[in-house]
Parts: C-alpha cells; structure tokens; sequence
C-alpha cells in the first residue's frame, strides 16, 4: 500500500509510519518538523520511508506531494496540539487545524486517494462529561479552541465525503500515551511524570488529583487507524478504554516503577479544566473491529522502558 502520514515524525504520527514500514508499505510522511523531531524517524527512512518537509498550510505544496506520490490512503495527523496554545492563538490554532486539513481533502481529491483517516480528540470535543463513558453522540461542549477545531475539522472530512465522494473517517483518541510522547499533548501528564521518575524527581499533582481522563496506549491507536484501512465506515469513531483514570492512579502505578519514594506534590488547581471523561468505543469494537489490548500497567512500563 502506498500511505501519506501527516505529521508522521511527531509521537503518535511516527509510531504509526514505523508500523506501516514494518509491514512492508511504500511510506511518505509530510512534515514541517515545527514539533515532531526527525531522529523519530530514522529507522522508518532507514527503511525506505520518504519525508517532505512541507506544512500543512501549504495548499500547493502539499498538493504537489500527494499528486506525485498518488497515495491510496493518507493518515492526517499534522495538527496544533497544546491546549493552551490555542487558547491563546486560536487563530493559529484553526488555521493549522481546519485550514490544514481542508487542505488535505483537497490534495486528497484532485490525486483521487483512495480514503482518507483523520485524527481527532474525544475528550477535547466533548469536554465535561455528562455521560460516561461518552459515546460519539455525546453533546459537543468544547472547553478550548483546540476541541471546536478538531470538530470542525472532522465536520469537513464529513462535507467532502458527501459532495465529492472522499471516502473519510475521523478517529477521536482518548489520552493518547507511550514512547515518543510529547508532554504539549492532552496525556502529557504521561510524558511529564516519568521524566520525573527517572530523574529521581517527584510529581506535581494539580487540584486533588481526582480528575480522569481515558489514557489509550499509542500501539493501541497504531491498530485503529489500520483497521480503519479496511473498513468503508464512514463518520467519527471513539479510540479509547472506557475506563477512567485519575492522576492519583497515575502516580500510583508509575510509584510501583520507582526506585526511591514517587509521590505527588500538590499545586493549585487549574481553572477550566474538564473534571471526567472516558470514552464509549461500542461503535469502533463493532464496525472497525478494533479495542484495546494494551492496558495502563504494562504501557506505563513499555513507556519507561523506552525512556531508559
């Protein structure tokens, strides 16, 4: 198979370009290299892997590549995706975020790509959760730009589907967490508090720790977007574990890893920030045949490990 991957030298957009090589398809990743890092790559264009250094915003740049490459399925991924940074600029924000990915469409359109998966966020579309865990119809109350784009985003891989026939689907990842994480991302707390652990540092716990989030392992993610490959369904899929976890249970499973004492450090709480959510993966275990397999325990260990 011949795949584009957006944003392929970023943490989760890398993991899955390694999977793809891993099994032998021809690969190009499209990358402006603004927040991803090339040594996430190295063993993918050791591999034969390709990389265009393009942004997304790029209209005819990005065109360029995907009609020369004639892709049969691009991965989106590229995206602005720190929180705060888009509460501060969200017109950067949407220009990456929606601007990007109708570029994407287009450049998808006019090579005639065969499908197109675009990567989305549960928690930050949903914001606080009335239901638990949230199915895909759950109410959209986004707490940040971030969410709002994302679901505009996922609103035009709907448009295009319908007026030009671009087959599209729309993957909404809980926490995403693992090796390469980036601790800008909605499960940086991952990221942020195993650095901590292996610098013999203790973590900060904002507010009483109690919040929960959804925390889906990174290989687990790799394994929906290729099931999504393989399916015709069409819309917006929950990527999670339906099962809530709060900082405190953070800290403690990471505690379990340490060598000395692992405890967390109280600081203010900060305002706005979603109390509950966890993700209904129903229609995603149905249509695309996917759930996790990876659970907290044995990816917060794959995680340390590969920080080692």
């Amino acid at each position: 198979m011949r795949a584009l991957v957006t944003g392929g030298s970023g943490f989760i957009g890398s993991n899955l370009v390694d999977a793809l090589v891993g099994r032998g398809d021809q690969v190009t990743v499209v990358d402006d290299l603004s927040t991803g890092r090339r040594e996430n790559l190295d063993g993918a264009l050791a591999g034969g892997a390709e990389l265009a250094e393009v942004d997304v915003r790029d209209a005819a740049a990005l065109s360029g590549v995907v009609g020369r490459v004639a892709p049969e399925v691009i991965f989106h991924l590229a995206a602005q995706i720190d929180v705060r940074k888009s509460a501060a600029d969200p017109k950067l924000d949407m220009e990456i975020n929606v601007g990007g990915t109708i570029n994407v469409l287009e450049a998808a359109r006019g090579a005639g790509v065969r499908r197109v998966i675009n990567t989305s966020t549960g928690g930050a579309i949903y914001g606080e959760g009335t239901i638990l865990p949230a199915p895909e119809d759950h109410p959209v109350a986004p707490e940040a730009p971030y969410g709002l784009s994302k679901f505009c985003a996922e609103n035009y891989c709907d448009l295009f589907a319908r007026l030009h026939g671009v087959s599209t689907v729309s993957l909404r990842y809980g926490n995403v967490f693992g090796p390469r994480q980036d601790p800008l991302g909605e499960a940086g707390v991952v990221a942020i508090f195993c650095g901590k652990l292996l610098e013999g540092g203790q973590p900060t716990v904002f507010g009483d720790g109690l919040q929960t989030r959804d925390y889906v392992y990174v290989g687990d993610v790799v394994a929906a977007n290729l099931a999504a490959v393989d399916s015709n369904a069409g819309g917006s899929f929950n990527i999670g574990t339906g099962i809530e976890t709060s900082v405190l249970d953070i800290v403690s499973v990471l505690a379990e890893q340490a060598d000395g004492p692992f405890e967390a450090q109280r600081a203010p709480e900060r305002p706005g920030e979603v109390r509950h959510i966890c993700l209904d993966a129903t229609r995603a275990r149905a249509e695309l045949e996917w759930q996790p397999e990876v659970d907290l325990g044995d990816g917060l260990e794959r995680t340390l490990t590969s920080l080692r």
